[in-house]
């Protein structure tokens, strides 16, 4: 089983060189180069080359993601065409209201020439994007849409639908485990949204903690500092993985040949339960194939 390790995903603003020139050192396991919400509008014809520059660099394994501007505004058509050529990991689509964006954004990467590789990233920061979940990470199914991520705006979702965010996210639980489902419905990755108080590193912890339990697969970030609490949160535990470890180990011993259900440890585990151990170890291994575990 593959699986790529995206526990924490750091957004760094597009019209900062001194930043985009450090991001290649720090230990997120992505990075979204951003023209979007992070860049001035007299700066986005700048940082548009400065990031397209960036993206073609080393980044030591690290997955690279440039958020392009909407299609409707000036400068998200440029961005798009820009990104497909430059080729990086993912290209993030901010105010993605239903699939026909997908769609749209996927048939101008291929029009553009970008690699293979390069997937598409959804924001869901908008009421509809919410309410057409299902339908946005259904376009998975259609290999043509390229479509791998999601990820929560939970500022944009707060301005627009007026529910402020507060701690513990009572207002936001419920949009976030509709994800959640449709994420999972559909074999897509799902990442949190941003924690807005930089200092405020206990609440932050118990945030991923949260984003975590609801079945997340990992946080955006908005500074280097959140990296390595956000990375140990995210990580299988090493009771996890011995667990995992062990449940493979039962269901491969001969005496459990073909049985759907066995008995380990007192406890009752399904095939279910094999197939979850069988994707914590290999989130596991390959965050130690990263080498930045913590």
């Amino acid at each position: 089983m593959h699986a790529r390790p995206r526990r924490s995903v750091l957004y760094m603003p597009g019209s900062n060189a001194k930043a985009l020139a450090k991001a290649a050192t720090l230990p997120a396991d992505a990075l979204i180069l951003d023209l979007e919400d992070s860049v001035a509008p007299d700066a986005k014809e700048a940082a548009r080359g400065q990031v397209m520059a960036a993206a073609r660099g080393d980044f030591g394994g690290r997955e690279v993601v440039i958020r392009v501007n909407g299609q409707h505004t000036p400068w998200g058509p440029d961005d798009l065409i820009a990104a497909a050529a430059a080729g990086p990991d993912a290209i993030l689509l901010p105010k993605v209201d239903g699939p026909g964006a997908i769609m749209v954004a996927a048939r101008v990467l291929r029009e553009n020439g970008a690699p293979e590789k390069t997937r598409l990233w959804a924001m869901m920061e908008t009421p509809n994007a919410v309410l057409n979940a299902g339908q946005i990470a259904a376009c998975a199914a259609d290999s043509a849409s390229r479509l791998a991520v999601l990820v929560m705006g939970l500022n944009d979702l707060a301005k627009e639908t007026r529910a402020r965010l507060t701690p513990g996210r009572p207002t936001m639980t419920a949009w976030l485990a509709n994800c959640v489902a449709a994420a999972r419905a559909h074999g897509v990755d799902l990442i949190d949204g941003v924690y807005n108080d930089i200092k405020d590193l206990d609440g932050f912890r118990a945030e991923c903690e949260q984003g975590r339990d609801m079945g997340l697969d990992g946080k955006t970030l908005i500074h280097p500092s959140q990296i390595d609490i956000c990375n140990e949160v995210f990580a299988p535990t090493a009771a996890e993985v011995e667990s995992a470890r062990a449940i493979i180990d039962a269901f491969a011993l001969p005496d459990n040949a073909g049985k759907g259900v066995i008995q380990l440890n007192g406890k009752m585990v399904e095939l279910l339960h094999a197939d979850m151990a069988r994707r914590t170890l290999a989130i596991a291994e390959a965050i130690a194939a990263l080498g930045r575990a913590a």
